[in-house]
């Protein structure tokens, strides 16, 4: 198991210690295992890969590829006993395009799950968002130095380098998750179709308190993922496991979502007051200083 100084959890889908044929092949050839659209990874530039899955963050793997929730495309059977009934037939189509009314894009769905009759047509469907982690710092630059040679710096030391890699779950939530509940949710909550999130424990846990109702009534299915450490023929590794699901009805989770917790307005009155007061003692630039005659 890697030590916190090095940020790296998984790379090319293997932990960076894991010094096995199948990583090291993984590693060589840069491939996905995690059911991308290609063989290879294909994350931030497709020659040049970013093959980090996951990162350290207090000791725990944090998700920062949303390819990496595919894994045995056990989302999608989460995802589809919360749209389906029992014995369902279902299948699941990736990167969908959503319209709005003016024909312009909303975005594209990461995956929808599509019911389907005995002749094969459709006559139910909901749409399952994955919310990977935005990363602040620079990942790129261990991740290179890591693959020059694997054996040698798996347990690298970067945590004096500057620009250390860590979650930003705050950009995650307004920059990614906000906007994808506010334009494609909405649409799909106009047409009374559900809509599932899967996202990583460590990031459901920093959003507001969401109010919960019963699976029937909700509007989406909250699947929150961890990664937990097994030990395979020897080998230790990362697997995917829900350890929660969680309802809720689409507008209150948006409002609790996008609505900031107040801060005390005597603070920013204070803060407002030392701005005049700095503003009022310093001259302007521009002030004519007369001359005497």
């Amino acid at each position: 198991m890697t030590k916190s100084i090095q940020p790296l959890a998984e790379v090319f889908g293997h932990l960076v210690d894991d010094r096995s044929p199948k990583a090291n092949r993984y590693r060589s050839g840069r491939l996905c295992p995690f059911n991308n659209k290609v063989p290879n990874c294909t994350k931030d530039k497709a020659k040049n890969p970013l093959g980090v899955c996951s990162i350290f963050h207090n000791g725990a793997p944090t998700i920062t590829c949303p390819i990496r929730f595919r894994e045995d495309w056990l989302i999608t059977e989460d995802a589809a006993s919360f749209f389906f009934g029992d014995g369902t037939a279902w299948s699941s189509l990736t990167e969908v395009r959503l319209n709005d009314a003016n024909g312009k894009s909303a975005g594209n769905i990461d995956v929808v799950l599509v019911a389907y009759d005995d002749n094969g047509n459709i006559f139910d469907f909901g749409a399952l968002e994955i919310q990977a982690v935005y990363i602040s710092g620079n990942v790129r630059d261990p991740f290179e130095y890591y693959m020059k040679n694997p054996k040698a710096h798996a347990q690298m030391d970067w945590s004096a380098q500057p620009n250390y890699p860590r979650p930003d779950y705050l950009s995650s939530s307004r920059k990614r998750l906000a906007p994808q509940l506010l334009y494609k949710g909405g649409i799909l909550h106009s047409w009374h179709k559900k809509t599932a999130v899967a996202l990583n424990k460590s990031f459901f846990e920093t959003l507001p308190p969401l109010k919960t109702i019963s699976k029937s009534k909700a509007d989406i299915s909250w699947l929150i993922y961890d990664l937990h450490l097994v030990k395979e023929e020897g080998q230790e590794r990362f697997i995917l496991t829900k350890t929660d699901e969680v309802f809720t009805e689409f507008e209150p989770a948006l409002i609790s979502i996008t609505t900031s917790s107040p801060g005390n307005i005597d603070d920013f009155i204070k803060l407002l007051q030392e701005k005049l007061d700095e503003q009022l003692e310093t001259p302007p630039n521009n002030k004519i200083i007369e001359k005497p005659f």
